[in-house]
């Protein structure tokens, strides 16, 4: 590889149609670098932001923080990840986690998991679900309740 990618020279994109509070840049930087087996994704997160909601998947998921001070909520409760910290959270409900920004210097991060597909994530704050499949995906509220296996089928 000619020029392998750098985390610390990274251009990253910003979703326009995420909320206030949730304003994180992303980075895919194991694409990037050829990856196919892992997606590692790098997050820059300004002052106030958060990564995204309280969630967790069905695979491990990896945490490294490169720069700044991440709040990182757990089942546990709430912990700080200064500049170095490496985090685990296994699959499955033990692994819930929220990443947010509460300090005053931009945290900028490395997260990683394998690339199975479908991937699932609960929502456990907002009852909800999500399933995505390549570029399909669906979000559902799980008390909306379930539909019979062949509903709708002929």
């Amino acid at each position: 590889m000619a020029n392998p990618p750098n985390v610390y020279e990274q251009q990253f994109e910003y979703d326009e149609t995420d909320p206030p509070g949730y304003r994180a840049g992303l980075a895919r930087i194991g694409r990037e670098a050829g990856g196919k087996d892992l997606v590692i994704k790098q997050f820059q997160i300004p002052p106030g932001e958060t990564l995204c909601p309280y969630h967790y998947e069905y695979e491990e998921e990896w945490l490294l923080v490169l720069e700044g001070t991440a709040t990182v909520r757990t089942p546990d409760g709430e912990q700080t990840a200064p500049r170095g910290a490496l985090m685990c959270f296994p699959a499955g409900p033990a692994g819930a986690h929220k990443l947010a920004n509460a300090g005053d210097e931009t945290v900028l991060a490395l997260m990683w998991s394998s690339a199975r597909e479908p991937s699932v994530s609960v929502y456990p704050d907002s009852d909800k679900m999500g399933v995505w499949a390549g570029e399909d995906h669906v979000l559902l509220r799980r008390s909306d309740g379930h539909v019979d296996y062949y509903d709708g089928e002929r």
